[in-house]
């Protein structure tokens, strides 16, 4: 076997599960990330196993949060890990947050025993700053040093460069993790590295291109309006870490702008007169607490986003903001809008509608036009999402069964691009130009086989283009 090579343990026949591992010699190696496969990838998975060995590994390191690039982390520690889990700094405030919400949902919501996994998982963060080196392994004819560039795809995600020395030579590996789309509001933009020999890069979006993003505050805007035109309630399906904190920070600006249009002598935009009183509701303890990290942390924001908060504006705890944590609130709050019909915005989790507290939101208003869903994110095959957002436009009787019960969808139904958090083909393209030479090797991961398909064909006629030939596969169970 030739060092370095990687095993991949999830991120191969979808796009969840990330976890790879770098074998720097037959005794030492690295963990990035170690992801929880979900939806159809997870069929065949033992609830609870790791689903590989972990004898030799020195560190886990860490691209970013989602649960899809952290939620083996239990398996992990049950198998005997012991080691240091290393990642960003926000990432390290994030993480406990992230999987203590998991462990409550599918371990126990015993308070000692959570405080306990709590204390044992602290234990193992080590939150390392962005952008300088850090030695991780070093041994007689070998060593090993990593260093985290941000990667604009949620606060804290990065993408890993992990120098390995074997002998004289040097071999400069690199993990995208999750890569961001441009124009984040919040996060300051993903650079590429300044090489890479070779590049685990992911493909989530490897067959399509995102529509133009610089509009979509305007568009928001206006289906908000064209929503409050009915005097009736937008439910906003999000997930807590990301999407959720985005569409916080663009509602701030646009009632911000709205309150100043709107003063006596202003000009009154739109259908809805009163921007002033409508309630934006977050209805997700996770959330909740997400965002309130996100707003500790705007030393990490991209500096327009930080100028707000100089400027003394709370662009994630506006006046208008109304949280919603128990679940007594969050049921009062649901009959409330279904019988007033008064006007509000409600962000709430999930956000693909399989579960969480819009489902509440949903059975009590979808039989009424007055109020609409708007989606800001994919919906997967097969979940109630993509049903509800498969009626758009439907004419005639449609109905979706959620808990066991079929509801009639009365409500408006609306999709707004322009929110994905991930690099679309053009940006993976224009990643993976930007760091390899000739003789580079390209392993893509983490996308559907036909994404995955395209990018490589793409991605190779780019490199041919440049004069630089690449060899580009598809990962699959080992990569030497």
């Amino acid at each position: 076997m030739l060092f370095p090579c990687i095993s991949h343990h999830g991120g191969t026949r979808g796009v969840t599960g990330s976890c790879h591992q770098l074998h720097l010699d037959s005794d030492h190696s690295l963990l990035i990330d170690c992801g929880l496969e979900q939806g159809l990838e997870a069929r065949g998975a033992s609830p609870g196993q790791l689903g590989f060995d972990i004898s030799g590994i020195q560190a886990l390191i860490i691209t970013h949060v989602h649960l899809d690039h952290v939620g083996r982390i239990p398996a992990l520690f049950a198998a005997g890990f012991r080691g240091p889990i290393f990642c960003s700094e926000p990432s390290a405030r994030l993480l406990p947050l992230v999987l203590e919400d998991a462990y409550k949902l599918e371990i126990s919501r015993e308070p000692a025993q959570v405080a306990r996994y709590l204390a044992f998982l602290q234990e193992r963060i080590v939150p390392l700053a962005f952008e300088r080196w850090h030695e991780l392994v070093e041994r007689p004819g070998m060593r090993c040093a990593i260093r985290l560039q941000r990667a604009g795809h949620l606060l804290g995600s990065a993408y890993v460069e992990c120098e390995v020395m074997l002998g004289e030579v040097a071999t400069r590996v690199v993990f995208s993790g999750d890569l961001g789309a441009p124009d984040n509001p919040l996060l300051r933009p993903l650079v590429p590295p300044e090489r890479a020999d070779l590049l685990v890069l992911e493909s989530t979006y490897g067959d399509r291109l995102h529509p133009d993003r610089s509009e979509r505050r305007k568009g928001l805007e206006a289906a908000i309006d064209r929503a409050l035109a009915d005097d009736g309630t937008i439910l906003i399906p999000a997930f807590s870490l990301g999407r959720t904190q985005e569409l916080l920070y663009e509602l701030e600006d646009i009632l911000h702008r709205k309150a100043l249009l709107n003063e006596p002598g202003g000009r009154v935009e739109g259908n809805f007169r009163d921007w002033s009183r409508l309630p934006v509701i977050l209805d997700s303890p996770l959330a909740r607490r997400i965002t309130g990290v996100y707003r500790e942390l705007h030393q990490f924001w991209r500096a327009e986003a930080s100028g707000r908060v100089l400027q003394g504006r709370e662009p994630l705890g506006f006046r208008q903001l109304i949280t919603i944590d128990s679940h007594a609130q969050h049921q009062q709050v649901v009959n409330h809008l279904k019988s007033t019909g008064r006007p509000a915005i409600v962000i709430a989790g999930n956000g693909m509608c399989s579960g969480g507290r819009i489902v509440n939101y949903l059975k009590a208003m979808l039989g009424d036009p007055r109020h609409e869903v708007l989606f800001v994110g994919y919906q997967a095959k097969g979940t109630p999402g993509a049903v509800i957002q498969a009626s758009e436009g439907a004419e005639g009787f449609v109905q979706i069964d959620l808990d066991g019960q079929m509801y009639e969808i009365r409500a408006k139904v609306m999709t707004l691009g322009g929110y994905s958090g991930h690099a679309d083909q053009a940006g993976l393209v224009r990643f993976a130009l930007g760091c390899v030479g000739p003789g580079a090797r390209v392993l893509l991961v983490h996308g559907d086989d036909g994404a995955k398909r395209a990018l490589a064909r793409v991605l190779e006629a780019a490199c041919v283009k440049a004069g630089c030939r690449v060899e580009v596969t598809i990962a699959a169970g080992m990569s030497c």
